[in-house]
């Protein structure tokens, strides 16, 4: 399950011991459509152990800015309330799994 964050839940959401990732995206982004349809599909592999959100930088400016968004879709794993690490740009679902993957590592 993929959740959507806003300004009033955000902090909530990445403060918990289970790291989450978050999908910064628009819209009106290109890539961002072509990448949702990827990290929603993921989402139940990883059940139980990483979290799933999705944050619309147009509707919640400030988070953008907050986290340093500069380009969209940009994807942040957040674990105890602290960036990660991110990942930029529209990728299939072999290699954004790969990727989560080894961002994962880095928490255990």
């Amino acid at each position: 399950m993929v959740t959507n964050l806003t300004e009033a839940d955000f902090e909530k959401a990445i403060s918990s011991s289970i790291p989450i990732i978050v999908d910064f995206w628009a819209e009106w982004c290109g890539p961002c459509k072509r990448l949702s349809p990827v990290f929603e599909s993921l989402a139940p592999t990883y059940e139980g152990k990483l979290r799933f959100g999705k944050v619309n930088v147009e509707q919640n400016q400030p988070l953008g800015g907050k986290h340093s968004i500069q380009a969209i879709p940009c994807m942040i794993l957040f674990k105890d309330g602290k960036e990660v690490n991110r990942l930029v740009g529209a990728m299939p679902p072999d290699s954004l799994k790969k990727k989560i993957d080894e961002m994962l590592a880095m928490v255990r």
